[in-house]
């Protein structure tokens, strides 16, 4: 995939970003050399993205400032040919705002409330690609909500958002039985909220709802995979708490961990069996079928959170794509059945 990174934004930060790119690449290259890849299913690509993003979360961290970290992410910008294959038309309602992502050469009929990560606190200009993506391996309208960002917003301000989009798309013509509702990270755990409050409310409920990677449980202990990931403890942590309230960190429209799952339409969720929230996916996905939910959790050894925004670049992010339009296809369109595999390891 021929990928182009723009620099913009203040110069210190784009002098950082691309040191850190740099130094990534050149460290990468030489570990690979001598000593093979840090994971066997890593390709150069995937290691040199992962070091990226390891190095992008600590710095922005470090500024200590939630509004220069968030100019920093923006100070590198990628762009992908996925973005020359889609619209992109800005929305501003009264109680929300978002972009439509619809591509050039469909009339899709299926449409996607589509939720962005981000530790509910960014949401770098970067993501457009990624978004694109979904859009054209959903071959979809795609409603990219821009909601609310803690720590200013805290919960459940996103959640509000949410459900005003939600509802804007129902009154839209947006008919329940070809919507859904998606979103990686952060979002993912948005969109599972608001299955909950969308039942709760008596809405007609989407399709199908798409989790990628989603954090589920705001209060359980953080174990294992931290050392492979792009995200660690410190960030998770960090970003929890300018979320929400430790008394709201059991609300099981944080932690979906702790939801009564029945009545839901189907879920499907993708995780990497490498990072840093792989258990409590799992637990997820055990508590919802036990619930006798209709949950389907696939996985793939040795990706990190959200690998699915390597795009064509890895393999395995190119098989969670196409494996997103699959779903789609089978609980929306109808027209084919994918065999899914609970947790298989990919």
């Amino acid at each position: 995939m021929a990928v182009r990174l723009q620099f913009t934004g203040p110069t210190r930060y784009r002098m950082r970003r691309a040191a850190e790119l740099g130094q990534s690449i050149l460290e990468v290259s030489a570990r690979r050399m001598i000593r093979g890849p840090s994971r066997p299913g890593w390709n150069w690509f995937v290691e040199v993205a992962t070091a990226v993003l390891q190095r992008q979360v600590c710095t922005a961290f470090e500024l200590r400032d939630v509004g220069k970290a968030r100019r920093y992410l923006d100070s590198a910008v990628i762009r992908t040919p996925a973005l020359a294959a889609v619209n992109i038309a800005q929305v501003v309602q009264q109680k929300f705002r978002g972009s439509w992502f619809s591509p050039r050469n469909a009339e899709p009929r299926v449409t996607i409330l589509y939720l962005h990560g981000g530790g509910y606190s960014f949401y770098p200009h970067a993501y457009a690609s990624f978004i694109a993506l979904i859009t054209l391996a959903a071959q979809s309208r795609t409603f990219a909500l821009d909601y609310r960002l803690s720590p200013e917003h805290r919960f459940p301000s996103q959640l509000d958002d949410a459900l005003s989009a939600y509802r804007w798309l129902l009154e839209d013509d947006a008919e329940a039985h070809s919507l859904l509702v998606a979103g990686d990270s952060a979002g993912a755990n948005l969109a599972l909220a608001l299955l909950l409050k969308a039942r709760d409310s008596k809405l007609p409920l989407p399709a199908v709802a798409i989790a990628l990677s989603p954090p589920t449980d705001f209060e359980g202990e953080i174990v294992g995979n931290g050392e492979t990931d792009w995200i660690d403890k410190r960030s998770l942590l960090q970003w929890r708490d300018w979320f929400c309230e430790p008394s709201q960190r059991r609300d099981p429209l944080v932690s979906p961990v702790r939801a009564d799952l029945r009545g839901l339409p189907p879920i499907y969720i993708q995780a990497g069996r490498a990072e840093i929230l792989y258990h409590s996916i799992q637990a997820f996905a055990d508590h919802a079928r036990g619930q006798e939910a209709d949950v389907v959790l696939e996985s793939w050894s040795d990706m990190p959170h959200d690998f699915q925004i390597f795009g064509p670049d890895a393999p395995q992010s190119a098989e969670a794509l196409r494996r997103i339009g699959e779903v789609i296809e089978t609980r929306v369109r109808g027209r084919k059945k994918p065999e899914f595999v609970p947790a298989m390891d990919r």
